[in-house]
């Protein structure tokens, strides 16, 4: 499944007195590009919520290559790097969108659960992601 990259362009509220992009700010963009990857798998934030599967985030690792300002057009690719059926790692690389220099490399680690925040095995809950992910692994 060819997935297409997210693009958020960098606002001015997001960087600081230096003039760069606060670092915070990464991660709010890998949710953004989360949702995104999601929501082009069939497999929207909605959909696992009415059915019942919540999907948490327990770990983030960012790598900062080169920094970012105001108004840069950033391209963030997210691809599934690991996935056991319980545990969800993704990565992500952000790009400059007009140059292609990468600016940050980064994973997020997720877990499956219900409602009660219980832990499901996600083939047994939601066979179909299950199988996507693991065809995307």
């Amino acid at each position: 499944m060819e997935l297409k990259p997210y693009y958020h362009k960098v606002h001015y509220y997001e960087t600081d007195k230096m003039a760069i992009t606060h670092h915070s700010n990464y991660v709010r963009w890998m949710e953004e590009a989360r949702v995104d990857f999601l929501d082009q798998i069939g497999w929207s934030f909605a959909k696992l919520e009415a059915g019942g599967v919540l999907s948490p985030v327990v770990a983030v690792d960012c790598r900062y290559k080169e920094p970012t300002r105001f108004h840069q057009d950033i391209a963030v690719r997210v691809t599934v790097q690991e996935f056991k059926g319980v545990r969800l790692v993704l990565a992500y690389e952000m790009t400059d969108a007009a140059t292609g220099h990468v600016v940050c490399t980064a994973t997020s680690e997720h877990c499956f659960t219900d409602t009660d925040g219980r832990i499901v095995i996600l083939r047994k809950v939601c066979p179909e992601l299950h199988r996507l992910l693991t065809e995307m692994e």
